[in-house]
């Protein structure tokens, strides 16, 4: 993801909404490791943490912990604060950080259903693994806040008559002998790793559980059905649905996910937060609907294209497909409130992606004019 006009207004209303003073408290002069740096929620604390010091002289360094150093935008990559650590979150043995590190936000995960799916073994481990090497170095470097990323996809299918998901529980089914389901069985034991550690060897963990969170530096060539949606809008193509969209989802912009994230990671009271923008619960067709009119002078449509034998349309997504989060812990106790709608959001991102690729369309052109 590199770094937009629209990326530089979220991190500043990010702090504006967190208050400055309440993030220089937790991280001025401070170390934080973010794993999952290049991307969307990694690159998102970091981007905000960049310009907390920007703005606040608040002398935050980072640790970013990346797979792919090249993935990562130049912005932070030559970053005076940034030191880049180079690795792989799911091989063995421990991870090896010099210095002093005082929080740890744990996003490294595979998002795409395509990986999740092909490659089921890597996408538990990014989260078991990943998640006790992690653990393992904050209660060794002693560090005052460790954040764990976890999922919607925790919960699974929810129980006859159940319409959405508390903190408290019940949850739903997940069958663990489906491969796709690493992700959200990895996730789980992530979760108890983090409870473990907590009352064990009193960590201060923190879980936040993500529904559909989108906006600038998700991929749009990941499988999800956003994805392939804003897919089309960029290259000016009509939206085909393949079914009759009646699926009904919440999508949060990951401006106020991130909002709410620091907030959990620096004055929150319980063990685990939902985070989900349920103003925002809509189908898959009235988000196509919505897509399509972003740019109205585009003049896209959207069209059904429903085969008529039965042809599996969802494979490697998640196998369940209702029940809602209730936000009203992180509401009532944070008074966390999420700002834009999905047509904002979705506006705001399109928006990203059009100044991403006249960036990567003017350095073409400088480099042919060489």
């Amino acid at each position: 993801m590199k770094y937009t006009k629209v990326v530089n207004e979220d991190a500043e209303e990010i702090i504006g909404y967190c208050t400055p003073d309440a993030l220089l408290d937790a991280f001025k002069n401070k170390t934080v490791l973010v794993t999952g740096a290049s991307g969307m929620i990694g690159s998102y604390f970091i981007y905000t943490l960049l310009k907390l010091n920007e703005l606040y002289s608040a002398n935050v360094h980072v640790k970013a912990f990346v797979r792919n150093p090249d993935k990562l935008d130049s912005y932070i990559k030559d970053n005076e604060f940034v030191d880049m650590v180079v690795g792989d979150i799911t091989t063995l043995g421990p991870l090896n950080v010099e210095g002093p590190i005082d929080y740890v936000i744990h996003a490294a995960s595979p998002a795409s259903p395509k990986i999740m799916s092909k490659e089921p073994v890597m996408t538990n481990l990014a989260n078991t693994l990943g998640t006790i090497k992690t653990l393992d170095l904050a209660h060794s470097k002693g560090a005052s806040g460790y954040l764990f990323i976890s999922s919607r996809e925790i919960y699974g299918q929810p129980n006859e008559g159940q319409e959405e998901f508390t903190e408290d529980g019940p949850l739903g089914q997940v069958n663990p002998l489906v491969p796709r389901n690493g992700y959200a069985e990895g996730k789980k034991a992530a979760e108890n790793l983090c409870s473990g550690y907590h009352d064990e060897y009193g960590l201060n963990t923190k879980i936040v559980r993500l529904a559909h969170t989108y906006g600038p530096g998700m991929s749009i060539t990941d499988g999800r059905v956003q994805a392939d949606f804003l897919n089309d809008i960029i290259h000016d193509r009509d939206i085909v649905l393949k079914s009759d969209g009646s699926s009904v989802r919440t999508y949060t912009y990951i401006a106020d996910a991130i909002k709410a994230m620091f907030q959990v990671l620096t004055g929150s009271k319980e063990l685990v937060y939902n985070i989900a923008d349920e103003a925002s619960k809509t189908s898959i067709r009235e988000l196509a609907e919505t897509m399509v009119s972003i740019e109205p002078e585009k003049g896209l449509k959207l069209v059904f294209d429903i085969p008529k034998e039965d042809i599996n349309l969802s494979k490697g997504s998640a196998s369940f497909t209702h029940g809602i989060l209730s936000t009203r812990r992180i509401r009532d106790e944070l008074g966390w409130t999420p700002k834009y709608s999905i047509k904002e959001g979705f506006t705001r991102t399109v928006e990203h992606l059009r100044e991403e690729l006249e960036k990567t369309d003017d350095k073409v052109r400088r480099i042919s004019d060489k």
